[in-house]
């Protein structure tokens, strides 16, 4: 995969995606958006590809939007102000291409892409993050964080609304107290902070960040069943929205009537043998009951 704002590299099954802007410190463009949405739709169905590290090139992982240059239909945040769609229409026309390219947040188009991934997504916090480059971090499943990593949900400063599905994840990420302190103050706080809440699992120095990234990786990538990993991905940010267990029984149940026939019976038997597993499941060939939801 070629692209202009981010760079995509594929070894040992672990895909590495880096926002390369780093003159602008590797600040948020639509195009940026249509790539990243492209890598990671692309990424889902290789079987190629068992774990993906977004990380930062340069000294940031991403300084938020690029708000100096609007484009001569469109205003710096890629939105068409001549359209002006009631929350109804939106939900109904939500693939239109007038609306997705003209109405939908961009760096919500990108994280729906990675909600819906069915690969693991690492993100190795190389350095300041703020907007949508701390939002964007939300869907991804580990986030390690390098020393000089900064954070800042920043939206209030300028006088926008969190973005990046940010109000659906943040709050479950570090919790509803947490999530209004960051979003309401909009300053920047530090890679203690972000990792005594919750926000990132550890902090690493600079120098070795992308090392422990892929040493996370790796595990994922030849030790784990990849339709195992898929399907428990999609279980716990799906299931965990239900009202009730009662879905989550029903699903369990199915995926695991079904994982136990293939995967499940070389874990059973690597585990008996004392030896590591050799999964043979990818996810070019999905079960029948996946997706689930709607």
């Amino acid at each position: 995969m070629s692209f202009e704002t981010i760079r995509c590299e594929l070894a040992d099954h672990i895909l590495t995606i880096t926002l390369n802007r780093p003159e602008k410190l590797n600040a948020f463009t639509v195009l940026m958006a249509e790539e990243l949405v492209e890598a990671f739709e692309n990424a889902s169905v290789n079987p190629a590809v068992r774990v993906i590290v977004v990380t930062g090139a340069g000294k940031a992982f991403c300084a938020g939007m690029d708000l100096s240059v609007p484009t001569p239909t469109k205003n710096v945040f890629g939105l068409d102000e001549t359209l002006n769609p009631t929350l109804d229409e939106l939900e109904i026309r939500f693939d239109d291409p007038v609306l997705v390219g003209g109405v939908r947040d961009t760096g919500g188009r990108v994280v729906l892409a990675i909600y819906n991934c069915n690969k693991p997504v690492i993100a190795a916090v190389n350095g300041p993050s703020v907007g949508v480059g701390a939002s964007m971090q939300l869907a991804m499943d580990i986030r390690l964080a390098s020393e000089t990593a900064r954070f800042g949900f920043s939206f209030g400063k300028i006088g926008i609304v969190p973005d990046a599905c940010s109000s659906w994840f943040l709050p479950k990420v570090v919790g509803i107290a947490k999530a209004l302190e960051w979003t309401y103050s909009a300053e920047i706080f530090d890679a203690a902070e972000a990792c005594r809440s919750g926000l990132v699992k550890e902090i690493v120095p600079a120098d070795k960040l992308l090392d422990r990234a892929y040493e996370i990786a790796r595990v994922l990538a030849n030790e784990r069943s990849p339709m195992s990993t898929a399907l428990i991905r999609q279980m716990m940010y799906r299931n965990s929205g239900e009202p009730n267990p009662r879905r989550a029984h029903i699903v369990e149940s199915i995926a695991m009537l079904y994982v136990s026939q293939r995967d499940g019976k070389e874990g059973v038997a690597s585990f008996n043998e004392k030896r590591k597993p050799n999964f043979r499941d990818d996810t070019s060939n999905m079960p029948d009951f996946y997706p689930w939801w709607p």
